[in-house]
């Protein structure tokens, strides 16, 4: 596969950031990459692990000079703080990205520190496991999971179109959309997910307190699975629900309001009730579970499968 950049460079490499070294060495999608991370105990765990050709440095400003691609790969909230270091270093025409779970709150953060002329793109790679840290990458985290990329208003169309190429071969299938709409996607498949999965872990604690009697060790199948992502990184949680307060407030009500519906059924002893929701939840998610492993280059259904996806949350934004 021909290069897409010439010099890439990656800040930050936890899971995501080393998964894309490991990916951009295995598929030589850049002519040279520039790898840091904010902890000089990671750089040098860097060093250790040899990701490819990568170049480890010191510093995110010493990293993004000279770059074509820049991706920073750092928690939501720190994103800001990490383009106002880079930004003296960032040459015309560079492009801007990166991996974030929150988009809207991220460009009213950051583009007041982008320089003119660099082009800033952000992207979000819906993938991930419960694991973190430069020894978690996985260079095939991304074949097959969806990409979105939420250029703001006024973006040249051959730098979303270089980042386009460039997702799409680490194997992902790229997405575009408002920071708004994406915002509100996420909450709803990742965000509140990841709050009931917590929720829920603590509902299970307090009920073995409450008994004098240990509960967890006896975690069937089902809840093993809906909490596992209970093990991913605290931080990186906590900033992503303060920055898509809003959106997750408000999928977070209409969540308890369906959970309350479902309570009352049960009280109620309304069967008929419990029995129709369960069955469109059964058949509903096999069909999206069934199009998800369909590739996006063989079979038309690969854009039935994102209308299913994104459809509730389609606005003017």
């Amino acid at each position: 596969m021909a290069p897409v950049v010439g010099k890439l460079a990656i800040i930050g490499q936890g899971l995501i950031g080393s998964s894309i070294t490991r990916a951009v060495y295995e598929r030589k999608l850049a002519r040279e990459t520039v790898i840091t991370d904010g902890s000089a105990k990671v750089r040098k765990r860097l060093l250790e692990l040899g990701l490819g050709e990568a170049k480890v440095v010191h510093s995110a400003r010493e990293a993004a000079q000279d770059a074509d691609l820049v991706i920073g790969c750092v928690p939501v909230r720190s994103l800001a703080s990490v383009v106002a270091e880079i930004a003296p270093s960032l040459k015309p025409g560079a492009i801007l990205s990166d991996v974030g779970s929150v988009k809207a709150g991220v460009v009213a953060e950051c583009r007041p520190h982008v320089p003119a002329g660099v082009h800033f793109v952000p992207a979000h790679p819906l993938a991930g496991t419960e694991f973190s840290g430069p020894d978690a990458g996985l260079p095939r985290l991304f074949v097959n999971r969806w990409c979105i990329l939420t250029p703001p208003q006024g973006v040249a169309d051959p730098a979303v179109a270089t980042l386009r190429a460039f997702w799409e071969g680490l194997g992902s299938r790229v997405e575009i959309m408002s920071p708004e709409r994406h915002d509100r996607a996420l909450a709803i498949t990742s965000h509140v997910p990841h709050l009931a999965a917590f929720s829920i872990f603590h509902t299970g604690l307090a009920q073995e307190e409450k008994d004098r009697s240990p509960v967890m060790q006896f975690s069937a199948g089902a809840f093993k699975d809906f909490t596992r992502v209970a093990s991913s990184n605290p931080e990186m949680w906590r900033d992503i629900c303060l920055m898509n307060r809003e959106a997750i407030l408000e999928t977070l009500r209409n969540f308890t309001a369906d959970m309350e519906a479902c309570a009352r059924a049960i009280e109620a002893g309304d069967g008929e009730t419990l029995e129709t929701l369960f069955s469109v939840s059964r058949s509903t998610r096999r069909k999206v579970i069934e199009k998800e492993h369909i590739s996006v280059q063989d079979d038309k259904s690969a854009t039935e499968l994102k209308d299913t996806l994104f459809r509730p949350y389609a606005s003017d934004d």
